[in-house]
């Protein structure tokens, strides 16, 4: 019988998610590549509502990622309180940069909105003894959204 923390973790990294898991998130993750191609290449009338979509949708799934990782933590026996701030962080920090959207350039949202999905990913794999179950899909949703808000930076700085 597994009792220890750190050993059921490291059990939950090399599982693998199922495909019911896969087919959600593929779905889930739809809107970040159709609203940053309509943003970087469709007619310049759907742009604004194109990336309003993008962004929206990035606070979504960024405060999503963290309620995940504030359920994961909290089901330890004895939850780390660091790791449980981070989460509310996150999600903080998704919503904070939604509402601040029109008052910063876009580059800097898309930017920000890019280094808090590579932070939140990087915390979550990086950090020993995390509670990360399916390191594939939490990195395969953090790459669509990555790319995507990548090529609507391209194109932002480009306009």
């Amino acid at each position: 019988m597994v009792t220890d923390d750190s050993a059921i973790g490291a059990i939950r990294t090399r599982e693998s998610a199922p495909m019911s898991l896969w087919l959600m998130a593929g779905l889930a993750l739809a809107p970040f590549p159709v609203s940053a191609v309509v943003y970087g290449f469709g007619p310049e009338t759907v742009a604004r509502p194109a990336i309003s979509v993008l962004l929206t949708w990035s606070a979504v799934v960024l405060s999503f990622l963290a309620g995940v990782r504030w359920g994961l933590e909290s089901g330890r026996r004895v939850p780390r309180r660091g790791r449980l701030a981070g989460a509310v962080l996150f999600g903080v920090v998704a919503w904070g940069l939604l509402l601040l959207r029109w008052r910063l350039e876009l580059p800097w949202t898309l930017v920000a909105y890019l280094a808090a999905f590579m932070t939140q990913w990087l915390s979550d794999h990086a950090a020993p003894q995390t509670a990360a179950r399916f390191p594939l899909l939490s990195t395969a949703i953090t790459g669509a959204a990555c790319v995507s808000l990548a090529v609507a930076l391209e194109h932002a700085l480009r306009s």
